[in-house]
């Protein structure tokens, strides 16, 4: 399997995808002038302008004005023009507005800021970045846990008190999770534990050494008992910067929502860490056929039987690898990532390989 996967990426290499340099080419559809709006994206704002909507940063290269081509917020008004030597380059008009005032829950006067554009869709990826998380074997197993309530009950909902294991230092909220299944490379080497989020849970003071009581909150799910506390913490997003994959090849090994046949806006779980990517990195999507017996009555490998495919003396031929569609890295691990397909032009399958957009 190993060897096969390698060649089927020498083959990507050679893909006419894979250009040596990137070009700029505005799309014949992209509009002369474009007005931010709340609710836009990043990402479909790029799009409108460029079929690799990743080298965005390139339509500002020339424009001094602007800092971070990644922070764009709604009402800026987006010009396109040409320079001197004929290349596309984007202005941007951006009204200095007065602050605006908002009045706080206790009544006070505060500045209100504006936030810039999301990179990519916020309802889509909020519940993935927020509640769901990839976890280490051993990190797992390490967790305090739920133990058993006053009633006996083996499940617990918003509002029981439960007995658990204690931590050395108590947080001031635990995040009640469950191993949902492993996660596994193509050369079956386990990547992590994907966990699901069940509820909240407030620690409460306790005179019992090794033990506390937890009150459960905002449940998702039932709690069970042997469900992990982990310590909650808020993940920071930041701003997103889309980057072009160069040397990276992984495979799509998993779907967050388990679905057989994948497309554009499903959220993906790839075999790249966070050695080989960062939120924003982009990624192409490539699929392969099935390898073909060449003879004088061809057929795919497999139409046959074992012998006879032994015996027929034909040689087997591989397909290249077709760009499928785009995949966009969103919240990333120790030894995987979640990702967002952008774009696709077929339905995609678990085991796709990612590379070089």
């Amino acid at each position: 399997m190993g060897k096969r996967l390698s060649k089927l990426l020498v083959i990507l290499m050679f893909l006419p995808l894979a250009t040596i340099a990137d070009v700029i080419n505005i799309k014949q559809t992209a509009p002369q002038v474009y007005v931010v709006k709340k609710g836009d994206t990043l990402w479909d704002i790029s799009s409108m302008y460029l079929s690799k909507p990743w080298l965005w940063p390139e339509l500002w290269r020339n424009n001094v004005h602007i800092n971070n081509p990644h922070l764009i917020y709604p009402g800026d008004e987006l010009r396109l023009r040409y320079n001197e030597q004929g290349e596309p380059v984007l202005d941007i008009v951006r009204d200095t507005q007065k602050p605006q005032i908002k009045l706080s829950p206790q009544g006070r006067k505060e500045l209100k800021t504006v936030q810039p554009i999301d990179t990519l869709p916020w309802t889509i990826i909020q519940p993935y970045i927020e509640s769901s998380r990839i976890m280490d074997e051993e990190e797992y197993e390490l967790l305090p846990y739920l133990l058993g309530n006053q009633d006996g009950n083996a499940s617990f909902a918003s509002g029981d008190l439960v007995l658990s294991k204690a931590d050395q230092d108590t947080p001031e909220l635990y995040n009640i999770v469950r191993k949902q299944n492993e996660l596994r490379d193509q050369y079956d080497n386990l990547l992590g534990f994907q966990i699901r989020h069940v509820a909240d849970a407030t620690p409460l003071e306790s005179d019992v050494e090794g033990q506390h009581l937890v009150k459960v909150e905002d449940a998702n799910f039932e709690a069970r008992r042997g469900d992990k506390l982990l310590p909650s913490e808020e993940w920071q997003t930041g701003s997103m910067k889309l980057k072009a994959a160069t040397r990276q090849k992984g495979q799509i090994i998993s779907s967050l929502e388990q679905h057989q046949l994948l497309g554009k806006y499903d959220v993906v779980i790839l075999d790249l860490g966070s050695r080989k990517v960062k939120p924003g990195t982009v990624l192409g999507i490539y699929v392969q056929g099935p390898n073909i017996q060449d003879s004088i009555d061809p057929k795919y490998t497999g139409e046959n039987n074992f012998v006879e495919n032994l015996f027929d003396g034909s040689d087997e031929l591989r397909q290249p690898a077709i760009k499928v569609g785009e995949v966009v890295v969103f919240k990333v691990f120790k030894k995987a990532s979640y990702g967002l397909i952008t774009r696709s032009t077929k339905t995609i399958r678990e085991g796709a390989l990612v590379a070089k957009p």
